[in-house]
């Protein structure tokens, strides 16, 4: 999601399936249990990840599924040079904090501290640094790197299961945001992937995996330290 979440947070700004071997008993029981959690809706499922995941770090890859017109891709200026697949890595903690790295096919970090957003280009060499404010409040980084609040920007609603998995669309309030849809798939309570459906017609597809929920983090994991000689920008 290299141009689409960048042009969001700009604009204001992984875990496995779980096999049980056991007796017969043991694994009818487990059976029940992984069935109740399939045929949870993914609004449901969305709810339960919000409240129980407070911190995860995984990988991700980043498709465009619906290239933007030739005008739209002028004015987004990177959008183009980052367009088809990327892929990387992610870290968040609730709320405001995040490292969203970028590693093919070109290296970009988004990171924020809670109180500001730094926009590491490493082929430049250059820092785009500019306050978080509320810039995740309806951007697609607020779902999972903002507060509980979803209900306050955006609507909700089921969009059934595809591929067994279980989908559901969310729709921005504001007027003014970058996004017209954001689709969200999970899985057994687990995030698969993610449809975004921004203004220019771009349609742009995350796929999460080796998600790891509440992990350890360090006090100053998401503190951001300027590369020696890089150029600073303050925006």
């Amino acid at each position: 999601m290299q141009s689409v979440l960048r042009s969001a947070l700009r604009a204001t700004l992984r875990s496995g399936n779980h096999t049980v071997r056991s007796v017969k008993a043991v694994v009818f029981g487990a059976s029940l249990l992984l069935a109740s959690q399939v045929f949870a809706s993914g609004t449901e499922q969305l709810k339960a990840f919000i409240a129980q995941v407070h911190s995860a770090h995984g990988d991700f890859v980043q498709r465009e599924v619906k290239a933007p017109s030739k005008a739209a891709s002028a004015t987004q200026g990177m959008a183009a040079r980052l367009g088809g697949t990327s892929s990387g890595t992610f870290t968040f903690a609730r709320p405001g904090k995040f490292i969203w790295s970028y590693d093919k096919p070109y290296s970009q970090v988004l990171q924020a501290d809670g109180d500001k957003l730094y926009v590491y280009d490493k082929d430049l060499n250059q820092v785009t640094i500019r306050p978080l404010g509320n810039a995740l409040g309806a951007s697609p980084a607020a779902i999972l790197f903002g507060s509980n609040d979803l209900d306050k920007n955006f609507t909700s609603r089921d969009a059934g299961v595809k591929d067994g998995i279980d989908w559901l669309e969310l729709t921005p309030k504001a007027q003014d945001t970058q996004f017209q849809q954001v689709g969200i798939g999970f899985k057994n309570g687990n995030l698969e992937a993610m449809e975004l459906h921004d203004v220019f017609g771009n349609v742009t597809l995350l796929t999460f995996s080796n998600i790891e929920k509440n992990p350890p983090l360090k006090p100053d994991q998401f503190k951001f330290i300027v590369p020696k000689g890089a150029d600073v920008i303050n925006g």
